[in-house]
This record gives C-alpha cells, structure tokens and sequence, in this order.
C-alpha cells in the first residue's frame, strides 16, 4: 500500500495517514509506505509484488464519496521525474521488468490544501472511508489475513 501527498498541505495527507494506520495493522504480507510524492525507484519494488493499493487526496465538492479504481499501465512509457498519476509508475514497471502487479487506486476527498498538518472533518471522514475499502481489497486479495481483529 503506497499513500502519498504533502503532510504540511492540511488534507493532502490523507494518503500519508492511510499509510500510517494500515501500517499500524502489522499485516505480515502487507508493507505501507507513506510518500510525499510517487517516483520511478518505485517499479522496482512493484515488480515484486501481486497488489499494489494506492491512496491520495483529491479536491471535491462530493465529500462523502471515496473513489476506487481498477489502474492498468498508461500506454505512454515516457519517463518523468515526478510521477503524480499511479499509472505512470505502473507503466514504468511494465516498460522496465515485463511485468506490473494489479493496482487499486483509492481517492480520498479533502476540501483543505491550506498550509498545516491537521485533516479537515471532511477529509478524517474520507480516511475512514478508506480503511474500509482497504481492509475489504486486502481481505479479497489475501483471505487468509484476519482483519476483523485489528483496529482501525
């Protein structure tokens, strides 16, 4: 699991606190990264791995919804520094190794970029939200985890 975004931009952390929590799970085939930003050292990793979840934050006026997305490769393999779009990397690792793992792309709304290191109701909701979905993607793709038992 990779979340991703500023933890000085207020909501912008929301990927960075999902992180954090799943990490908290001590799932011993799960491995959370909390990241400011997504970059190419990341396909090598990738190209080891069956599942990949990543999770951000998005501006919305529909604060109640969390987004999933099935991601596959983008069809462009050019090479940027900064990756902001998961596919990116995705294609990166089909592009390098011959291979991607499956990918879920989890967004969270937040309605505060501001400078600070607080999340918004809106965007505490949305974490909550998430851990939902994430716990329901990693118990489908490794049922032998037991995730009733562990805390949000």
């Amino acid at each position: 699991m990779i979340g991703y975004g500023n933890s000085l931009r207020s909501d912008d952390r929301i990927g960075i606190r999902v992180a954090e929590i799943v990490a908290d799970w001590h799932l011993p085939e799960v491995r959370s990264l909390s990241l400011t930003q997504l970059t190419p050292e990341l396909a090598v990793d990738l190209a080891q791995i069956d599942l990949v979840i990543f999770v951000d934050a998005c501006q919305t006026l529909d604060a109640d919804v969390v987004r999933i997305n099935s991601l596959k490769p983008l069809d462009s393999t050019k090479i940027r520094s900064h990756f902001g779009d998961p596919r990116a990397i995705l294609s990166l690792t089909q592009a390098v190794y011959g291979k991607c793992p499956q990918a879920w792309w989890v967004i969270v709304p937040g309605v505060n970029f501001q400078f600070g290191d607080r999340l918004s109701p809106v965007a505490e909701k949305g974490v909550n939200l998430a851990i939902i979905q994430i716990r329901n993607l990693i118990a489908q793709n490794l049922p032998e985890q037991n995730l009733c038992t562990k805390e949000v």
